[in-house]
């Protein structure tokens, strides 16, 4: 039977899409404003002449940043973070949401680690014995130091354990009965299976390790060592040039071109945006199950 539809059904419908365009509107906005002032006149962008459409048309920040080695070397180091990165956090999340996602009669030690795990989300022993580990470990100025710092993403952990236990039990069963081994099952029935939450988690991790710069400005001392983001942080910063000695106010001064400056943080974008489509398919039925608890 279909309802019939209401005055007051349409009149909801309407304003719902307005509501839902103008949100969309919002997160669009900022993104086309630094395209338009990376496409503007410098003295036009200065001067806060650029609304939502470039002044004085210009693409000499896109030339410029061609021939800017320090910029494709940050964003050469984003990349090696965001493959070795994803990585790592994908197989350290499926080796750890496998056992967890069995009951305790299959793994008796499973609340305790839970548990564990869980109070890791709560609370952290704080930034500088954070900094002194990775520091004992040699990583200060290494790629390593940008992955390994935050290889157990334990919110995608809890995703996947979730998505696993809610996968029928008769698959399971029946691939022991077949002679499956704990190794073969997983690779073999669950990972196949949790594609949706995989990506998911996967897209997540992309994310973190292409966005995040706090990391790279503790654990790298040298510019030429900086991830993509970090490097574009010190653009934007505003900094006190009092505290700033000789040499740090003339590369100041070079890089505080602000349409060069939304030119490499809308190239900065452009990964992300190329990435997101090809995962968003999995992001709803991945969110949406590996929520649901038993």
């Amino acid at each position: 039977m279909v309802r019939e539809t209401t005055w007051g059904d349409r009149v909801f419908d309407g304003a719902l899409v307005v509501l839902l365009a103008g949100a969309a509107l919002l997160c669009v906005l900022p993104i086309w404003y630094t395209l338009a002032v990376s496409l503007s006149d410098n003295a036009a962008a200065s001067a806060g002449e650029v609304r939502l459409w470039p002044v004085g048309f210009n693409l000499g920040s896109y030339k410029e940043i061609m021939g800017d080695a320090k910029f494709f070397g940050s964003f050469w180091i984003s990349i090696q973070r965001v493959v070795l990165g994803a990585g790592l956090n994908l197989i350290v999340t499926i080796l750890m949401a496998y056992p967890l996602s069995k009951t305790t009669k299959d793994f008796p030690l499973r609340n305790v680690f839970m548990w564990t795990l869980v109070f890791t989300m709560l609370f952290n022993g704080g930034l500088i014995p954070w900094y002194q580990t990775v520091k004992s470990l040699g990583l200060i100025n290494s790629i390593w130091g940008l992955v390994l710092g935050n290889s157990v993403p334990m919110f995608n952990v809890i995703l996947v354990v979730n998505y696993f236990r809610n996968l029928p039990k008769e698959l399971e069963e029946a691939a022991l009965v077949d002679g499956a081994g704990p190794w073969y099952m997983l690779w073999k029935v669950f990972v196949p299976l949790a594609v949706p939450v995989l990506a998911t988690v996967t897209l997540f991790s992309i994310v973190y390790h292409w966005n995040e710069f706090f990391n790279g400005l503790v654990l790298m001392s040298k510019a030429e060592h900086y991830p993509l983001q970090t490097y574009i942080q010190q653009l934007v910063v505003i900094i006190d040039a009092t505290t700033m000695n000789e040499d740090q106010i003339k590369r100041m001064s070079e890089l505080s071109n602000q349409t060069l400056n939304a030119a490499k943080i809308f190239i900065a974008m452009i990964p992300v945006l190329i990435v997101y489509p090809f995962l968003q398919r999995f992001f709803i039925h991945g969110i949406t199950l590996g929520s649901v608890k038993e």
